[in-house]
Formats: structure tokens, sequence, C-alpha cells
């Protein structure tokens, strides 16, 4: 099992940037790719970045690159999402995952990740 807790959502105003964190805990040597994903009302879950834990490939979303950037902090077990230039449209709750060896094949897609985080909300007003 690996457990995974969100932190650093909060509320600002467009343009502004975030960091959201992601510690992960327990078999955490199974991973091999975690993910930031992203969930509005009403709309589907969007995987908008991951990263492979062992040569750290690094995959986004269209509609965030160059906005957002996964990085990893393995001797802390923590995954990191840098954001800039937020948009109203970035609000949303954002689920930090990981998986197994096949979520490296489709990374951006919610399926193949094993475990999931709780939450951290993001609202951005214009």
């Amino acid at each position: 099992q690996v457990q995974l807790v969100e932190s650093g959502g909060g509320s600002v105003q467009a343009g502004g940037s975030l960091r959201l964190s992601c510690a992960a805990s327990g078999y955490t040597y199974s991973t091999s790719c975690m993910g930031w994903f992203r969930q509005a009302p009403g709309k589907e879950r969007e995987g908008v970045a991951a990263i492979s834990t062992g040569g750290g490939s690094t995959y986004y979303a269209d509609s965030v690159k160059g906005r957002f950037t996964i990085s990893q902090d393995n001797a802390k077990n923590t995954l990191y999402l840098q954001i800039h230039s937020l948009k109203p449209e970035d609000t949303a709750s954002y689920y930090c995952a990981a998986g197994g060896s096949y979520s490296v094949e489709y990374p951006l897609e919610a399926y193949v990740y094993n475990y999931w985080g709780q939450g951290t909300q993001v609202t951005v007003s214009s």
C-alpha cells in the first residue's frame, strides 16, 4: 500500500502561482510513475502532469505545458507541482496518484494508477 497526502492548495487570483505537494509513504519502492490529476465540478478527471520515478521523465497535458512543472524529491518521498500563471479554468480539486510499471505507458491516464490522495482544492478568481 502507498499513502498519498496532498497539500498546498488555496484561493489565488488569476496570474498567481501555487506549489502543490504530495507526501508519499508506505511501499513507495513499488511505484514507477507518479502523477497529478485535476477534476472540476461536472467534468472528468484530467491528467495534467506525471513523472517516472526512476528516470525522471516528465509528461504534461497540452493545456498546462509551460505553466506547470512536476518534480520529485526522492529523499523526502515528496512529489511537487509548481503552477504559474494560474487561470480561472485551472480551478479544480487536484489529486496526486501513484502507479506501477503500467502507468509509465500511459502516464496521464487515471485508470493506470493504483493509489490516490484525497485531493487539494485550487480556486482561481479572475
